[in-house]
């Protein structure tokens, strides 16, 4: 089958970031936020950690956001559940500081748009553990806009994470594409890559690699920007 729509990562792949900087300086913000509230920094990191594993683990039951706030209000109480608006406002306002924790680069827009004029279809498969109102600003500050892909993944919609095969599989119905019609573009050699399981293509992006299992990248076609487009280019011939 010929390749019609291009899937990518954000954190790391478009938005080019070091992982653990970007996590400490999100939750040192989050945790400003909520300290008026009585959250204890610690408790708080170990909450959201929680609830993070908890859409990992998510078998497809209940979205993405259910499974956290289900997760969240087990540790601090269902009375949790009513400070969400103050979340919320920490995404609107507070979370934009942390694009101080990335390094966005004018070559993932540059390759996102020449991928569309070469007629492809463009999706923007983030793991969806963040609400949309951060992953659009993590769009924009990644140079892009959210228009510019034709749907992209948040907890709200989504019922699955990688690196579970289901998560693929529902962006590729989603989009109305067999898997063998999609190209799957990303920097962990193990979230990003498990598209390759159900029939997807793949491309490693190597710039921000994260490969915590130290598997074989020989196994994927890898590179920066400029090897990605020129594969790109030539994927359907």
């Amino acid at each position: 089958m010929r390749i019609k729509a291009v899937l990518f990562d954000l954190d790391g792949t478009l938005l080019p970031m070091d992982q653990e900087t970007f996590t400490k300086g999100y939750f040192g913000l989050l945790a400003a936020k909520t300290a008026p509230l009585g959250y204890d920094p610690k408790k708080l990191i170990d909450a959201i950690w929680s609830g993070t594993a908890a859409m990992v683990k998510n078998d497809g039951k209940e979205t993405n956001e259910n499974a956290f706030w289900r997760k969240f209000s087990e540790i601090h109480g269902a009375d949790a559940r009513a400070d969400r608006a103050v979340f919320d406002d920490f995404y609107r306002v507070d979370f934009q500081r942390a694009i101080d924790y990335c390094a966005p680069t004018e070559k993932a827009r540059f390759v996102v748009h020449e991928i569309k004029r070469l007629g492809f279809r463009t999706i923007l498969a983030t793991n969806p553990i963040f609400p949309a109102i951060a992953t659009e600003s993590r769009i924009r500050w990644a140079g892009l806009e959210p228009p510019d892909f034709d749907f992209f993944t948040a907890f709200e919609t989504s019922r699955f994470s990688k690196p579970n095969p289901n998560y693929f599989r529902d962006v590729a119905e989603r989009a109305g594409l067999a898997p063998e019609e999609c190209l799957m573009v990303g920097n962990d050699a193990t979230e990003d890559m498990a598209a390759k399981t159900i029939g997807m293509k793949v491309f490693l992006l190597t710039d921000n690699l994260i490969n915590k299992e130290c598997r074989d990248i020989a196994a994927f076609p890898n590179g920066g920007f400029d090897q990605l487009l020129k594969f790109v280019k030539r994927i359907n011939e």
